[in-house]
């Protein structure tokens, strides 16, 4: 170890290649798992990641030792103990074989973040909780050598975003918390935004809350001009939510709609080095699909807590169809997307979240980066059976 159905019609939407695994079978999925990065279009090629995992899902790419490099969480089911991060690497045309990077027996660890730190080191933030109590999550920092640590931060405190590095060295590491009601049970209905800073290096955090978050989740930044502005999940599923800092992420906005439809699920967002925004998301909301529902993210655990769910807050929505995965494009800093691609299309079912039997075939939380050539890689969650890694060379929007 290196540490201890019927599909959204889109304005302005085109159709992407087509899927690269005929008849996407758990078994057909997994036969396909070998990291060959293969063309699958005019100026796109794409890879299934190598796993051992039944389950794979919360892609996160990072740019490491000059190698692409793709960090998820697997398993054999979200929330359950054997969940850990996992890591591979693009080298010479191929996902190298997968390495796991944490161990803990007694905590299902998620969400994983690699962060190259200025001053050289390489670490691996993620989050750790028992079951499917997300009010009770930690977020623990591992570097190679050094035995991990949990995080100053409140229980409930979750990442996802990549950290930033603001001008006066400050780290800025987007968070949102899983807030916990008395002798209630969490569901979601109570989590809120915030902004971590920390000036000694990730060893002690500031917390700067975002006004008016209610339901707002996994903040991803964006420099502006003078600040930052940032895009949120809603557990609402109605759109994804915009807010701005003016003042190098001291203050926020509260948070108002895009354009884009959100489903409760996970969007990336970067900046071009054409200046535009893009997006990564699957544009799809309730009021689309007012039949898609489930209880809770958490439902199959077979959980024995008989707490009351959590009341007031928000209304969370879960079981809106994770599909398509599009690429959204902004030339007014995120406040709108007028342009918008299908990379790839399907039914997006997540009713269950198991991946042996077929019944998910959800294509969800997308990781976008950009190449210094301008090419676009992004890795997302395949029927949560796999990490789907898809190129997208630096004419592909011309060739659409």
């Amino acid at each position: 170890m290196f540490f201890p159905d019927s599909r959204l019609k889109q304005p302005g939407g085109k159709k992407g290649a087509a899927l690269a695994v005929t008849e996407p079978t758990p078994q057909n999925i997994a036969a396909g798992m070998d990291g060959g990065l293969r063309s699958s279009g005019k100026a796109r090629s794409e890879a299934l990641l190598p796993s051992p995992c039944i389950q794979n899902h919360a892609a996160f790419l990072t740019i490491g030792s000059g190698d692409l490099q793709c960090l998820w969480f697997g398993g054999s089911l979200e929330g359950k103990s054997d969940i850990s991060v996992w890591r591979s690497s693009l080298s010479d045309g191929c996902w190298g074989t997968a390495e796991q990077m944490t161990d803990d027996t007694h905590m299902s660890e998620q969400n994983p973040v690699q962060f190259d730190a200025p001053e050289g080191r390489t670490l691996l933030l993620h989050t750790a909780q028992p079951g499917g109590n997300q009010d009770t999550c930690v977020v623990r920092m591992r570097e190679a050598g050094r035995a991990p640590r949990d995080l100053s931060l409140p229980p409930g405190t979750f990442v996802r975003g990549p950290i930033h590095v603001r001008g006066d060295g400050a780290w800025l590491m987007p968070i949102f918390r899983c807030v916990s009601r008395p002798g209630q049970r969490w569901t979601g209905s109570h989590d809120t935004a915030a902004l971590a800073v920390s000036k000694d290096a990730g060893n002690s955090w500031r917390e700067i809350d975002v006004p008016g978050s209610i339901g707002c989740v996994h903040m991803t930044l964006v420099p502006l001009a003078g600040g930052y502005a940032a895009f949120f999940r809603r557990r609402q599923a109605d759109f994804v939510y915009r807010s701005e800092s003016r003042d190098g992420g001291e203050s926020w906005t509260a948070p108002e709609p895009t354009d884009v439809p959100n489903n409760n699920s996970s969007i990336s967002v970067i900046r071009q080095s054409d200046g535009l925004v893009a997006m990564a998301c699957n544009p799809a909301n309730a009021s689309m699909y007012p039949d898609a529902r489930r209880a809770s993210l958490y439902d199959e655990l077979g959980d024995t807590d008989t707490r009351p769910n959590a009341t007031g807050g928000c209304d969370p929505i879960w079981g809106v169809p994770r599909a398509p995965i599009s690429l959204c494009l902004s030339d007014d800093d995120g406040r709108t997307f007028k342009t918008r691609f299908v990379v790839e299309d399907g039914p997006g079912t997540c009713l269950s979240n198991n991946s042996a039997n077929g019944q998910n075939k959800e294509m969800s939380y997308p990781s976008l980066i950009q190449q210094d050539d301008g090419t676009i890689d992004l890795a997302y969650t395949y029927h949560r059976r796999a990490i789907k890694h898809v190129r997208l060379a630096p004419d592909w929007l011309e060739s659409q």
